[in-house]
Formats: C-alpha cells, structure tokens, sequence
C-alpha cells in the first residue's frame, strides 16, 4: 500500500481499481450474454410456435388446392374433347391489407363497371383474410387490375370447364358451377361416384391425368342434335329427343334432347323445358309397346307368329268400346296385327297370353323401376302394380302407363340382340364386359320373330317413310302416337310420337328411338302421326349415320328373306 508524502492527498492504488474494473466488465458481459441467450430462445420459440400454427388461406372457406384443381378431360369414344379445364384469373381481396377502401373502390370499377359500389364496399371493408371479387376473367382484364396498384387486392388462377361442342352434347355432360364442381349429367355423377370407383377410373378431383372416356360417338352426336333441332322447325314441334344404342354392349352411342342448353353457360339449363326427355320424362310409349307385348305372349309360348286372331269387332268393357285407328274389321294374322297396328289384335294377344303373366312380363322387362344408368337425371316409371281387365288391355298398346325413352331403347335392344337384356352406360364397355352382365329375357326363337315383325312393319307398314330414306340398311320398327292428357281427357289435337326401331335387322347392331311432341303437319299430304315425323326422321338419321359407324348398304332382297322365320317361308 502506497504512503502519502507530506503535503499531498493519498493516492488510490492502481491494482484496486484494475480489479474492480475488470469484475465489472465481466459482470455486463455475463448479463449481455444472458440477455442474447433469452431473446435468441424467445425468438426461436416464437418461430416454432409459428411453424406449427397453420394459416387459414381459404377463400370464403376453400382451400386454394381445391380452388385450383382441374378435372379430368371428357373424351368421345374417338378421342375427341367433349370437356376441357381451362386456366382462368379469379380475383380477390384482403380486406384487412387494403389502406384505402374507398380509393380501392372506385380504381375496381373503372376496370370492372358491373360491380355494384355498395357491394363492393362492403366486401373490402373489414379484417376478413381472403374474399372473393369477380370470378373467372379474362387475362386482359387481369393486366389491367394490377396495373391500379391495390394493396390487398390479387389474383389466383383456378379451372374452368368449357365444353366445345356448346349445345349438342348439353344433356350427355351436364354442367360445373363457378367452384367446377359437376352439378348435373356426367359431371356430377363424375363427383358423386365412390372414390374407390373414381380412383379406379381415373376421376378423383385434382387427377387429370387420366381422361374420361364416353361411349358417345360425337359424329353420330352432331347428326341426331341436328335432326333434333330441325324436327322443331320443320313439324313445329315444342319439343324433340332420341337416343341411339349399341344393342351388344349398352353403349349409348348418341343422346339428345331439345329444347337443351349451353353448358358454357350453366344457367341456360334453368330455362323452361330444358330437361332431358331421354331419362328424365316419362310418357305412354303409344303403339310401341305392342311389341312388348308381343314379344311377351310369344315368348310365354301362348301365341305363335302363325297364330290369327279376330279383329272384326271392338272390345267393350263396361260402357266403353276399344277399337282400331284404321281398322281392317277382319280375322288377322299375328304379323297383319303388327304391321296395321291393330288395338284389337293387341289385347287379343296379350288376353291369350293372360295379364298376370303380362304384368310379371313387364316387370322383367324393368318398366317399373328406374333403370341402371350413370346420368342423375332420371325418373321412375308409372305402371300399376295390378292391372284390372281394362287396365291391363290398354297397357297392351301403350295407354294407362308412362315409361322413359331411355326404357324403351333398352327394350327393343334386348328385343334384336338375341334376347339379353342390358343395362345402357355412358362409359365405354367392351364385349367381354358386357356379357358378364347379360339377363336373358325372351329366347332367340323370340328375338328372330321380333326383328321379322319390326322389319315388315318399315316394308308394309307404318314403317314405310323411315325405310324410303334408309333404303338398304334394313332398318325396321314400330310407331307410335299417344294422345296427351288435358284437363284429365285424352286429346286428339294433342299427341307425342314415337318410332322405335333398330338396324340392321339381318345382324342388328343399333337401336334408336325418336320423339316428337305435338308435331304438326310438314305440309299438306302428311300427317301427324308418327310415321311422318319420328319414323322419317329416323330415316334420314339412319341413312347419315350407318356409313360413319360401318355399316355399309346393302339392297338385296335375299337379307330381308333370310329375316322371315323359317315357318313362314
């Protein structure tokens, strides 16, 4: 320790202060230390915690994967693009972003005028995270948002179905809402389906890897909307359908139904009388179905194709008498009950066949349930359980029950085919597939006289208009005109028309059914009935369509003599 010289103040000693120096500038650095060690690990805390939370970044509660992702594309049975996604700009805001709300509204609607200002207003005022603006606009519109220079206000790019063929295919494929999501035809039942199904079929929402496949043949499409369309002009007609099918494998070939809608525009199908009439109307099938109900009396063993019956007078039951529209009033051979389409004849053979086994006959034809088919759109027929004597004589030609065209085509298919009943698909099916799920219904036997009957009718019968247009593609079928209901009476000045056929007859391979409701007169040496209108537009259908699909004419009379069964040579 130093000692102070007289005269001067003590001196502090110089190794105490470097100590106590030195233990102080440790000290705050320990402290500094401590204080990085803290922060670092609140930091790092608040980091995971963040890396944990996860961030609502739905859109008005979609996630972006789901507003992002495509489907698959629909392709025709020939490759062909019937449905396509297509990338479009979606614009939405951020309302706890936008500074200016006020400003951003008026910069919006110099771009975008059709937005109501006290909409718009109330849709960027608020700390939502994400709203949606205006959907599915063009790319140039696009530009011109962004060149405003909002803050909070964006784009994301999500799918949009467009649909190239417009209205031909309109009830085949149905439509999307502005979210793509299938709301009706192929579309929704594309959604609705299992995803086991989906997967297997490569139809899972986001997987657009593997394209959808139809049956439908889009040149055969064009052809039978185009018919469509002109049977509305030329019979002034309020509404038209017909559907073609594969008689082998159920596929549908072609389906149309007009007045329909553009699926561009999902809000033109709400308009009246834009539904599908193939499966989602029901109507009396007329004389058509005396080929059902002959196929069943001859199938039951009850009646022969040599069999006559006696036509030369009305039926009365109770008050009322059942007559023939033109009546021949005389004996008739099974084939002549056919070709002159005689009511008498009919409830002759469905009387001889008994109506309880008529009735169960229907039943296995499946006209009273829904048939099993992809399109949503569908409708249950109406066929009495029990069918009184009356009831069951005017079922026998059509009257008193109301069946889908899509029931009828399945009908006449199984009719020509041999016998086997198929259910009809949207889908491709092959062969082999298909005759895994063959129901046999009527016998070959049957079946041969059936396409005989069908094939006389288009040769001597009402048949005959069809056959002048498809002349050499041995097509053949039945008319058949049912009066409509008004005011709860049948109307003669009201009626739907029918052709059901199939081609051709010598090896059948399609059948067609046509539909015309309350046609006029194309002119004044026709008529009304279904022979003028939805026999001869399924002619001109026929004579379009059998080149495209490889049939190829033929006008030696050996194919109809071979058609004739062997005990009426």
């Amino acid at each position: 320790m130093a000692i102070a010289e007289e005269g001067f103040p003590p001196t502090i000693s110089l190794e105490g202060a470097r100590k106590q120096r030195g233990s102080l500038t440790q000290a705050r650095i320990r402290w500094m230390i401590l204080g990085l060690v803290i922060g670092f690990g609140l930091v790092g805390a608040r980091l995971v915690q963040l890396g944990m939370m996860e961030t609502d970044q739905r859109i008005e509660g979609q996630t972006r994967d789901a507003i992002t992702a495509t489907r698959p594309p629909i392709l025709d049975r020939n490759g062909l693009e019937m449905a396509v996604d297509i990338r479009v700009p979606s614009l939405f805001a951020e309302p706890r972003r936008i500074i200016d709300v006020e400003e951003a509204v008026q910069k919006l609607r110099t771009v975008l005028p059709n937005l109501d200002e006290n909409w718009l207003r109330n849709r960027l005022t608020g700390d939502k995270g994400f709203v949606w603006v205006q959907r599915e606009l063009t790319p140039q519109i696009q530009e011109q948002v962004m060149r405003l220079g909002i803050p909070g206000i964006d784009f994301i790019t999500e799918s949009k179905r467009f649909y190239p063929a417009m209205n031909e295919a309109a009830h085949i494929l149905g439509s999307t809402n502005v979210d793509n999501q299938g709301i009706a035809g192929i579309e929704r039942h594309m959604d609705t389906e299992s995803v086991a199904l989906l997967q297997e079929l490569g139809l899972a929402r986001g997987n657009a890897l593997t394209p959808v496949e139809l049956a439908v043949d889009m040149r055969v499409q064009h052809v039978l909307h185009d018919q469509m369309v002109d049977a509305m002009t030329r019979y002034q007609a309020i509404a038209a359908a017909g559907v073609m099918m594969d008689v082998h494998t159920g596929e549908i070939i072609a389906l149309a139904s007009v007045p329909d809608f553009n699926p561009n525009e999902p809000a033109s199908a709400l308009v009246k009388d834009t539904f599908n009439r193939i499966t989602a109307g029901i109507f009396e099938p007329g004389s058509t179905f005396k080929t059902i109900t002959i196929a069943g009396a001859l199938d039951s063993g009850a009646v022969r194709i040599t069999d006559q019956f006696d036509a030369r007078y009305g039926i009365r039951f109770g008050r009322y008498t059942i007559d023939d529209f033109h009546g021949k009033h005389r004996i008739l051979s099974l084939p002549e009950v056919y070709k002159y389409s005689s009511n008498i004849g009919t409830i002759r053979v469905m009387q001889a066949m008994g109506k309880d086994n008529f009735r169960e006959f229907l039943s296995r034809m499946k006209f009273d349930e829904r048939v099993e088919f992809e399109l949503p759109e569908m409708r249950v027929p109406t066929v009495p359980t029990t069918l009184s004597e009356v009831g069951a004589a005017t079922a026998s030609f059509g009257h008193g029950l109301s069946i889908s065209p899509l029931h009828l085509v399945t009908a006449y298919a199984a009719f020509v085919n041999g016998g086997n009943y198929i259910a009809p698909t949207i889908y491709k099916r092959d062969m082999a597939e298909a005759e895994q799920l063959y129901e046999r219904v009527i016998s070959e036997e049957t079946s041969e006289a059936i396409r005989y009957l069908m094939r006389l009718n288009a040769l001597e019968g009402s048949g005959s208009q069809m056959n002048k247009a498809a002349q050499g593609y041995r097509a053949g079928g039945k008319t058949g005109t049912a009066e409509k209901v008004v005011d709860g009476r049948y109307s003669s000045s009201k009626v739907t028309n029918f052709f059901a056929s199939a081609f051709p007859l010598d090896n059948p391979r399609y059948a067609i059914v046509i539909m015309v409701d309350e046609p006029k007169a194309e002119n004044p040496q026709s008529g009304t009935t279904a022979g003028w209108n939805a026999g001869a537009i399924t002619g001109r259908l026929v004579q379009r369509v059998a080149p495209m699909l490889g049939v190829a004419p033929d006008f030696s009379e050996i194919l109809d003599q071979q058609i004739v069964p062997r005990g009426l040579r």
